[in-house]
């Protein structure tokens, strides 16, 4: 116990004596972390765009306004019978009338162009929902050989340029954060290898009396080891003291973004608490332990 007693007094001295080295580091760590976590959550948010995305698409066949809904619920049935189909949802007549005047409720000028039509101009359709959207171009193939008298029209709108677009942009941050992270990993490297050069270079006798004594490298090691503990174990804990307040500050508009998307970004931290953050911890405590070892083995030349 007092061996340990020891190290641990000899560590917060150095780190209480250097004091602004101290906190230099931790704000370096905390920067770096900052970086990692938000990194973290622009890949949640990109992730659950793309599964909105995803849910959204959907293939439209426009059927001639005078079928009869016999023959329409028959191609209902043979498009259903695709394996790649998840869903087919026949929208009728009336049906896409009403929906039409939904979305234009505001918009007197064309609701008034639709009363003096004086009758309902749309067609019926189906709208089918692939089971896995890279293989939406085959269930597009596979309509467009479809042979059926009452299609009109086939909407195949591309809908994988969208999702290209942000796939990109996800690529894009993603490096970029990878690139910032890797600079406050080198950074945090420099930061903490110079912090415990510094608290060596001001307990040089001590350390030269010890060697002269007898004391083993571990002993040498040590306090600086626990500094870097100490140090790591700050670091992530003033960062969850961050980063919980900016989640809730930001859940609010994710959740008008992603309307009626489940997203929360704050119980996706929660779950998975220990992961997150106790790697984060485990890596920093690794940088700083290789930063500190360097340091030692370096300038006490044990």
């Amino acid at each position: 116990m007092l061996f340990l007693y020891r190290i641990i007094k000899f560590s917060l001295q150095d780190i209480f004596r250097n004091i602004w080295l101290t906190l230099v580091t931790i704000t370096i760590l905390l920067l770096a972390l900052f970086a990692i976590n938000t990194l973290v959550t622009v890949r949640l948010v990109s992730d659950t765009a793309v599964a909105a995305i995803k849910e959204k698409i959907d293939i439209s066949l426009y059927l001639q306004t005078d079928a009869p809904e016999s023959s329409i619920l028959a191609l209902q049935d043979k498009i259903i019978a695709s394996p790649r189909v998840k869903s087919v949802d026949y929208i009728s007549k009336d049906e896409a009338i009403t929906s039409f005047r939904e979305r234009y409720a505001n918009d007197q000028a064309i609701l008034g162009a639709l009363k003096e039509l004086g009758r309902n101009p749309l067609s019926p359709s189906l709208t089918i929902i692939p089971k896995d959207f890279n293989e939406s171009n085959l269930v597009i193939s596979e309509l467009r050989v479809l042979d059926s008298s009452i299609i009109e029209s086939r909407d195949f709108s591309d809908n994988s340029i969208i999702l290209s677009k942000i796939n990109n942009i996800t690529k894009r941050v993603n490096e970029v954060g990878l690139f910032i992270i890797s600079i406050f990993i080198l950074t945090s490297l420099l930061v903490v290898y110079n912090a415990i050069r510094v608290a060596i270079y001001t307990h040089r006798q001590e350390i030269e009396i010890m060697r002269l004594v007898g004391a083993s490298n571990f002993f040498i090691y040590m306090p600086y080891l626990f500094s870097a503990f100490m140090y790591a174990l700050f670091s992530v804990l003033i960062i969850i003291g961050i980063f919980y307040p900016f989640l809730t500050l930001l859940q609010p508009y994710l959740e008008a973004f992603f309307v009626g998307y489940n997203i929360n970004i704050v119980t996706y931290f929660l779950d998975n608490f220990w992961f997150i953050f106790g790697g984060q911890f485990l890596v920093v405590l690794f940088i700083t332990a290789l930063a500190s070892l360097f340091a030692v083995r370096k300038y006490a030349r044990v």
